[in-house]
């Protein structure tokens, strides 16, 4: 086993702190993106206070997505309210000058606190600074932070400039219109916009306390306003070995909150007026309180290993999952969340297939709002389907605002051949995404038996689904069969796939699946049968889910046990794709090849038929999975930050533990690895579900087989123990691995499957199995 290589310093006594104990500006933006904080509402990037050349400042909130002309719908780039510039004796702040010393700058994956502190010596001068800030996940609007400034040999005259600045872009794009600036009551900074073609409104509001040796001071700012800006002035002069400490108190409000009362400009003063006259330490204490009970004490992984970096790196996963994912059921997690203007704030197939079950087994109620924003996005996807010439829904490759149809670029980088821009088709052909929906809705529904919900939505968005796929297969008479022609799967090397294998076995699922759910309602809920009945007819529905589906081709292993990706893959030459998998830089491979060669050679960007083995790994032998890992993975270069923890899985499922720990450590890299490009743009939110299922569906071998749970643990060499926490149908279980048994309790009876042998766990009782 390689040892996991961090870009990132950790500590040996805290299996919760990231950070760097080296005052690096040169790599901004990987920091900027691992630091990041939010609390599901409000994301900002970690950027400094002050401010340094290259920089990407970035605040986002949820669901407040604008379309510019014709570029695609996109998370507006917010105004800035962390900046603060700092003059000493009239000379600006800044770590390229000077000396530093004691450096250390980090996040506490507890509480989302990011912190900075150090010492700075600059024209005989010394100073002590410490900088600290939250975005509250007590108070969803609310953004503090604090700083302390102490000179250490002489007086000195100290200058503050903080405000909001809304001359941020989204990579050149402008989306907010320039709004109202002004001072409310000689304490409130106020800037007010809004979004060009959305016409979303926000209200951003900040209000700052100055201390002086804990003694507070009573100064009315200089108020400074230029296009899109709006700052607070300050001077103060300051003795030898005094402390000044600036604390500013900032929040955000958009006309989409539905906890509005008067108005976005009055409610976001009213909120700081109450809550401007506490102290950090209260406001911070209230929000860790809220990580601590409605999330930690929920979401229980304890490993036990020959380092802490397994832990941390599974403890920033869920950090990241938690503060990226809304609280409101009309919203979606975007592939790199608020991170990052990456992928523009859309969701993917990344939600269903990699984010999910962390929600599921933990915090159900968060699932569920994930698939109501699925259910709301039916509009889209009736509408997507429909001018495409199908039936039923049609997810978007790419979603934004639920009533949206698809929010894919048509454009992406250059040809290597020709140098002319590369057509995105995945918004047309990636079809898969729409039977990646109702799995999720389906493992949902098994994970958490919540029929409210399968009644309300569930069922019908496995139909629509279904009845998508069934106005979308295509009758060969020459064959015989049913099948799909001219699609992406996963490989998104392979643009013109016919048959390919994920898609198909997917589509079949999703039409059986849709049979099985109208044969079910009509035989044990005719209410909800009628319901349905008026959108979709479901007898006429039934019979041709149930024809369609049993002459629906699905891929088999040919001689030598092999599923083929599609109908070609086999016949394409082959080549060693060594140097790619071992580069840092995603497309490499785009160096060499473009996509019309790639498309003919026997190199696959990403699980696929791996993906499809793992998903399904009860309808293939042990033997074809292995045969096809052993094919597959030479010929993947992993171009796709999902495919690492597929591998590790199916890894860890085949024995071959070295390989699952080492594509383990791999999806740990992804972002906290020592790659300072990897994540310019944002981390990757699928990889991070993707180091949470490899933790528990791998290693703690947890799996969804058919309505029961299977739990087969098998822990990496140098792991003692692993410990995690699961809710499975409303019951809470606590299961204990170790090398050589499990054990289970669980707070209600509880039944799940070891090795095909049913068990049992009564109430408060510890069961034990060895392994």
């Amino acid at each position: 086993m390689i040892n996991m290589l961090f870009g990132v310093d950790t500590k040996k006594d805290n299996d919760w702190w990231i950070g760097s104990n080296t005052p690096n500006t040169n790599n901004l933006s990987k920091f900027e993106s691992l630091l990041f904080q939010g609390n599901g509402y409000l994301g900002i990037r970690g950027t400094f206070e002050e401010h340094y050349l290259n920089e990407k400042r970035d605040m986002f909130i949820l669901g407040t997505f604008d379309k510019f002309q014709d570029e695609p719908t996109e998370l507006p780039n917010l105004p800035d309210i962390v900046n603060l510039e700092i003059k000493i004796n009239g000379k600006i702040f800044n770590l390229d000058q000077g000396e530093v010393t004691n450096y250390q700058r980090g996040l506490n994956l507890k509480n989302g606190e990011v912190t900075r502190s150090f010492d700075w010596k600059f024209d005989k001068e010394q100073f002590k600074f410490e900088f600290r800030r939250f975005v509250s996940m007590a108070n969803l609007h609310l953004f503090v932070s604090k700083v302390t400034v102490t000179p250490l040999n002489n007086n000195v005259r100290i200058q503050i400039k903080s405000g909001i600045d809304g001359q941020m872009t989204n990579s050149g794009t402008q989306h907010l219109v320039e709004g109202s600036k002004r001072l409310f009551r000689a304490r409130f900074v106020q800037m007010q916009t809004q979004t060009q073609d959305s016409k979303v409104k926000f209200a951003l509001t900040e209000y700052h306390r100055l201390f002086l040796d804990k003694v507070e001071l009573s100064l009315n700012p200089h108020l400074e306003l230029n296009r899109r800006q709006a700052f607070a002035n300050y001077s103060i002069g300051v003795e030898k070995n005094q402390t000044l400490t600036f604390v500013k108190y900032a929040n955000v409000y958009s006309s989409t909150d539905k906890d509005l009362r008067y108005g976005v400009g009055r409610d976001s003063i009213h909120e700081l007026e109450h809550l401007g006259r506490t102290s950090y330490a209260s406001l911070l204490a209230e929000s860790s309180r809220v990580w601590e009970e409605q999330f930690w004490q929920k979401s229980l992984v304890e490993i036990k290993s020959h380092n802490n970096k397994p832990q941390i790196a599974v403890n920033y996963a869920r950090y990241q999952l938690i503060s990226n994912t809304p609280h409101d059921f009309g919203m979606n997690i975007g592939a790199k969340g608020m991170t990052g203007e990456g992928y523009k704030g859309h969701a993917f197939w990344d939600t269903e297939m990699f984010m999910m079950p962390f929600f599921t087994f933990n915090l159900p109620q968060y699932a569920h709002n994930l698939m109501e924003y699925r259910y709301l996005g039916l509009i889209g996807a009736v509408k997507k389907a429909h001018q495409n010439g199908y039936q039923g829904a049609q997810y978007p490759w790419e979603a934004a605002m639920p009533i949206d149809a698809e929010s894919s670029p048509l454009w992406g980088g250059a040809d290597i051949i020709t140098g002319e821009p590369m057509k995105i088709l995945s918004g047309e052909s990636e079809l898969h995404v729409t039977s990646d929906v109702a799995f999720g809705v389906s493992q949902y529904l098994r994970a958490t038996d919540d029929q409210k919900f399968a009644k309300r939505m569930g069922d019908e968005i496995i139909l629509q689904c279904a009845k998508f796929w069934a106005s979308r297969v295509e009758w060969s008479t020459r064959l015989n069969r049913y099948q799909i022609t001219d699609v992406i799967g996963p490989d998104e090397y392979k643009e013109h796939a016919n048959n390919n294998a994920f898609t198909n076995y997917m589509a079949h699922w999703c039409m059986e699946k849709g049979a099985n759910i109208i044969a079910d309602l009509r035989q044990n809920d005719m209410a909800t049968y009628t319901s349905l009945d008026k959108k979709l007819p479901l007898a006429t529905l039934f019979r041709d889910l149930i024809e369609k589906a049993s002459m629906m081709y699905l891929p088999q292993p040919d001689a030598e046990k092999i599923i083929p990706q599609d109908d070609n893959y086999l016949s394409y030459k082959t080549i060693n794709v060594q140097k790619y998998k071992e580069s840092d830089n995603t497309s490499e491979i785009f160096k060499d090849f473009n996509l019309k060669q790639l498309d003919k050679i026997q190199v696959t960007k990403q699980a696929d038929v791996l993906l499809l083995l793992k998903l399904f790994e009860d309808k293939f032998s042990t033997s074809v999975i292995k045969k096809n890992w052993f094919f597959y993975e030479p010929r993947t270069t992993h171009d796709s930050s999902l495919s690492y923890s597929t591998h590790a899985i199916l890894a860890n499922d085949l024995s071959l533990y070295e390989q699952a720990f080492s594509y383990f450590e791999h999806a740990c890299q992804i972002d906290l690895g020592t790659n300072m490009q990897s994540s310019v743009k944002g981390i990757h939110l699928g990889s991070m579900g993707g180091i949470y299922n490899t933790v528990i569906e791998g290693f703690g071998g947890v799996r969804i087989v058919e309505d029961n749970l299977s739990i087969q643990p098998q822990l990496p060499k140098t792991w003692e123990t692993l410990k995690y926490s699961l809710i499975w149908q409303g019951v809470k279980i606590k299961v204990l691995a170790t090398q050589d048994y499990f054990s289970i309790v669980s707070d209600s009876k509880f039944k799940f499957i070891y090795h095909d042998k049913d068990y049992q766990v009564e109430p408060k009782e510890k069961l034990t199995i060895e392994l």
